[in-house]
C-alpha cells in the first residue's frame, strides 16, 4: 500500500466524523498547550533570574558574615546576622591580588519620616566603591563620598521606589531632609532606576548612607553585614576567593573546613542553586500537565476501538481482495498518529499564545525554546504510536470471514 494512499484513507476517515475527531485531539491539545506553558514560564524565569545576578555587579564575591552550605539547601541561623566582619578585615582583603573593588556595607531596616510621609524601609551604609562593585548609577545629584565617611556626613542617597513613597512621584528630593532613627540626613542624590535583584532585596526601595554614620550613629559597632568584592577577571574567581578563604580563616582563628565563622558566594554559586531549584520546579509543572497528554492518549485509543468495531466489514473486505496485516496495522496507526500530529500542532499554537499572554498580562517573563516545541512533536508521536498501536493490530488481526459476517 503506498504512503500516498495510506494518507487519502486517513484524511478520508478522519473527517468522516469531525466532531468526534475533533473531540478526540482535544485532551491532546490542552496537554501539549500546557506543557508548552509551564516550560516557557520556567526557563523565562530562569533567564530572568540570571540576568537579574548579572545585574547585581560584575564578577562578584559576597562575604557573610555565618556559615552557609551553599547549594544544599542548609544555612546556618547565624549567615548574615552574626557579628565576625570588621571593618578591620575589610582592609586586609584590599591586599588580595586579583581585587578591583571592594564594598564593605552595613544594613539595619529603619522607619523613615519625610514631608509628613513615612515608609519602613532598608538603609545601607556603604563606601563610594559600592557604585563600581554592585553596578547602580546615579540619576540625580552624587554619591556617597570619602569626605561624608571621614566627616560622619549625615547624608544619604534615595532608591526611585523610597522617593516616590517619601516625597511622591516625579520630585526631586535633593536637598530635602528625611528623618533616620530621629536623626536627620540630608539627601544628595538619587540613583536610576534598576528593578528588584530578587531574594528580598530590592535596591529602588533602599536608602545609603556612609558606612562610617551608619555604623556610629544608626546601628553602632564596628561590624559589617557583608562585603562585596568585584574581581578583575572572571578567570580569576576560584582563585580569589580561595585566598580570601585563607586570609579570613586565619584572621578569625577558624578552620575553613570545620568551623567557618563566614560564607563567600560567588555568582556562580547562586546561579546554580537557583538554575537547580527553578529547573526542578519547571520540571513538576510539566509533569503535572503531562497528565493529561494521558488523558487524551486513552481517549485516542478508545475512539480507534471504537472505528475499529465500526469498520469491521471494511476490514474484512480489504482482506478478502488482498490487504495484508502490515497494511491494515499501518492504516489504522497512521490515523492515530494523525490525530496526535494535529493535536500537538494546535497545542504548540494554543501553548504560544498562552505564553504571550501570561507576559503581557501578568508581567511575567516567558521563553518559548525550540527544545520544548521538539518535545511536543516527540511527546504527540510517542502517544501516536503506544496508544494507537493495539487498537492498529487488533484490527489487522480480524479473521475476514468473520468480518464480513459482521453486523
Amino acid at each position: 500500500m503506498k504512503i500516498q494512499d495510506i494518507l487519502e484513507e486517513t484524511y478520508i476517515a478522519l473527517s468522516a466524523n469531525k466532531a468526534r475527531s475533533g473531540l478526540t485531539i482535544l485532551g491532546i491539545v490542552i496537554g501539549i498547550g500546557s506543557v508548552i506553558a509551564m516550560i516557557s514560564i520556567g526557563q523565562g524565569a530562569s533567564s530572568q533570574i540570571a540576568s537579574n545576578i548579572e545585574n547585581l555587579g560584575s564578577n562578584l564575591l559576597t562575604i557573610t558574615p555565618g556559615f552557609a552550605q551553599s547549594g544544599r539547601g542548609v544555612v546556618s541561623q547565624g549567615r548574615g546576622s552574626a557579628q565576625t566582619l570588621t571593618n578591620e578585615d575589610a582592609d586586609a582583603i584590599r591586599e588580595v591580588e586579583g581585587i578591583n573593588y571592594i564594598s564593605p556595607e552595613r544594613q539595619g531596616r529603619f522607619q523613615i519620616v519625610a514631608s509628613g510621609n513615612n515608609t519602613n524601609s532598608t538603609v545601607i551604609g556603604v563606601t563610594p566603591d559600592y557604585l563600581m562593585v554592585r553596578n547602580v548609577s546615579v540619576a540625580n545629584g552624587s554619591f556617597i563620598s570619602e569626605a561624608n565617611l571621614k566627616s560622619l556626613g549625615r547624608v544619604a542617597v534615595l532608591g526611585p521606589t523610597v522617593a516616590n513613597d517619601l516625597f511622591g512621584e516625579d520630585s526631586n528630593p535633593i536637598g530635602k531632609t528625611i528623618r533616620i532613627n530621629k536623626n536627620n540626613f540630608k539627601v544628595i542624590g538619587l540613583l536610576q532606576e534598576k528593578g528588584s535583584a530578587g531574594f528580598g532585596f530590592n535596591p529602588d526601595d533602599t536608602i545609603y548612607v556612609p558606612l562610617t554614620t551608619m555604623q556610629k550613629v544608626l546601628s553602632g559597632g564596628k561590624y559589617l553585614s557583608s562585603i562585596a568584592v568585584s574581581v578583575e577577571d572572571k578567570n580569576l574567581m576560584s582563585q580569589v576567593k580561595e585566598d580570601l578563604t585563607s586570609l579570613l580563616a586565619t584572621r578569625h582563628n577558624v578552620d575553613p573546613t570545620i568551623n567557618p565563622d563566614f560564607s563567600i558566594l560567588s555568582q556562580a554559586d547562586i546561579l546554580g542553586t537557583l538554575t537547580q531549584t527553578m529547573n526542578t520546579f519547571t520540571s513538576f509543572l510539566a509533569a503535572v500537565a503531562g497528565i493529561s497528554l494521558v488523558v487524551g492518549g486513552i481517549g485516542i485509543m478508545n475512539m480507534m476501538l471504537t472505528t475499529v468495531t465500526e469498520r469491521t466489514r471494511e476490514i474484512g473486505l480489504r482482506k478478502a481482495i488482498g490487504a495484508q496485516k502490515r497494511d491494515i496495522t499501518k492504516q489504522f496507526l497512521t490515523e492515530a498518529i494523525a490525530l496526535t500530529f494535529l493535536g500537538g500542532l494546535i497545542g504548540i499554537i494554543l501553548g504560544w499564545v498562552i505564553s504571550i499572554g501570561i507576559s503581557q498580562i501578568a508581567k511575567i517573563t516567558t521563553k518559548v525554546s525550540l527544545q520544548s516545541i521538539l518535545l511536543a512533536f516527540g511527546v504527540s508521536a510517542v502517544i501516536g504510536i503506544i496508544f494507537g498501536y493495539y487498537p492498529a493490530r487488533r484490527a489487522a488481526s480480524l479473521n475476514p470471514i468473520d468480518a464480513l459476517r459482521y453486523e
